[in-house]
């Protein structure tokens, strides 16, 4: 049995998506009335593509080029504020993601936060979240967040082995790094998390602890990791590099060990959070979320939409082009309309996978039907020991008020990438099939 089959971040996946007409936001509009949304920006400019990576992203883009795609989005900015003004949407919680954000330079990003400011209204004690990397991160860039009340720093190192660092594509060095995270840590953000990668070719559970040991000496909040995939249309595919399932499983199982052993509470299969930290239980099914730029993509009731999926860097070129031309940004043209069963769906795979599970209350409550019946196979994962009841850690959460929970065992977190993609339905499995097939052709990987 091979424990990675998909990362189940989101559900259904973009490549389930497809072309729509007749669609349009003012429509959904009503549903970010009032507090409890999140806001997302994609700021897709990256130093370089790394080896494994299949994000959204593009490189050897100018000044000019940068401008230009900010004032594409401040012009969605201004479509959005205008549409969403009825309503006195407020924003609990910003992300900027990437690409790279921190890849522009000082006035970009001080031009970035002031558009935000100024189109959107942010709840009293929001979130703001980033993503950097270790060459992007200077002195004057975080003292920018730290006037901008940036709440959570997140870098990817993906190793301290420069080998390693290597055989991913990552142009930073380990020294990088090193001097990276030390910078950030130095400005008491409230949360810095780090990103980690194992399954590498060439990597053993003492390089990949190795990396683990030193991070820790940065004492970092969080720390994520990520098993190594190798998509289609990402540079490994063409060196065709083909991770080992087998030792990234058993990295996974030595490295979370290790991590928990060390007071991190593991969230998920890859989030781990250290003891006494801020991240707490939150719905994350039902939740809206609006994106600005190209790349991103915005959840509203059973609205989901975004750009087309691309990879490439021609294909990114493409849609920005498009994203950057784009004349009225609440015509939805891309996306999905899903049904009540896959709402369902989608919420139970956003909650089982993540602690502390899901509350079977909550469900019923949203639902009007029992999870167990709606979904038998969960009795048969009981049966082999990769779901439970809640134990002594979801107490806690109870003795706030909230239900009973189904949650992955130890052994089911580290199948969760197995798991999660069998609650697929057959209709968004063979859309997202249709793709995979479609991509190979063009591509010649088929």
């Amino acid at each position: 049995m091979n424990p990675y089959q998909q990362y189940m971040y989101s559900y259904p996946h973009k490549t389930a998506y497809r072309p729509l007409s007749g669609v349009s936001l003012k429509e959904y509009a009503p549903l970010l009335a009032g507090k409890g949304h999140g806001l997302y920006l994609h700021i897709p400019f990256c130093q370089e593509k790394c080896g494994y990576c299949n994000l959204f992203s593009v490189t050897g883009q100018g000044e000019e080029s940068i401008r230009r795609y900010l004032d594409a989005v401040e012009r969605q900015c201004a479509q959005y504020e205008k549409l969403l003004s009825p309503y006195a949407a407020e924003f609990s919680e910003l992300t900027i993601g990437g690409g790279t954000p921190l890849l522009l330079g000082e006035g970009q990003m001080e031009r970035v936060f002031d558009c935000l400011k100024k189109y959107f209204c942010l709840e009293k004690g929001r979130e703001i979240v980033i993503e950097t990397a270790p060459n992007q991160t200077n002195r004057k860039k975080l003292e920018i967040l730290v006037r901008e009340g940036v709440t959570r720093v997140s870098m990817g190192i993906q190793s301290f082995s420069d080998q390693e660092l290597s055989v991913l594509g990552r142009r930073h060095g380990a020294k990088q790094a090193r001097e990276a995270l030390g910078l950030i840590k130095t400005y008491g953000f409230p949360c810095v998390n780090v990103d980690f990668i194992y399954g590498v070719p060439g990597q053993t559970v003492t390089s990949l602890l190795a990396s683990l040991k030193e991070a820790l000496t940065f004492a970092p909040d969080e720390i994520f990791l990520y098993p190594l995939y190798v998509k289609h249309g990402v540079r490994m595919e063409r060196a065709r590099v083909v991770p080992d399932a087998e030792a990234a499983y058993l990295q996974y199982r030595e490295a979370s060990g290790f991590l928990r052993g060390e007071g991190f509470r593991q969230d998920s299969m890859r989030r781990f959070v250290r003891r006494g930290g801020k991240r707490e239980f939150s719905e994350c099914g039902l939740g809206t979320s609006l994106a600005l730029g190209c790349g991103g993509r915005s959840y509203v009731g059973k609205l989901h939409f975004c750009s087309p999926y691309a990879i490439t860097g021609k294909e990114c070129l493409k849609r920005l082009e498009e994203y950057e031309k784009t004349v009225d940004f609440t015509d939805v043209r891309h996306g999905i309309l899903l049904s009540e069963e896959e709402i369902q769906r989608r919420y139970l795979i956003r909650h089982l996978l993540i602690y502390p599970g899901v509350d079977i209350q909550k469900y019923e409550s949203c639902f009007g039907s029992g999870l167990m019946e709606d979904f038998p196979v969960l009795q048969d994962w009981m049966e082999e020991g990769w779901v439970r009841w809640n134990d002594s850690q979801e107490k806690k959460v109870q003795e706030k008020g909230r239900g009973k929970f189904l949650a992955l065992t130890q052994t089911g977190l580290g199948l969760s990438d197995f798991l999660g993609p069998r609650l697929i339905s057959p209709g968004i499995q063979k859309a997202m099939e249709e793709w995979e097939e479609m991509y190979g052709r063009s591509h010649g990987t088929l």
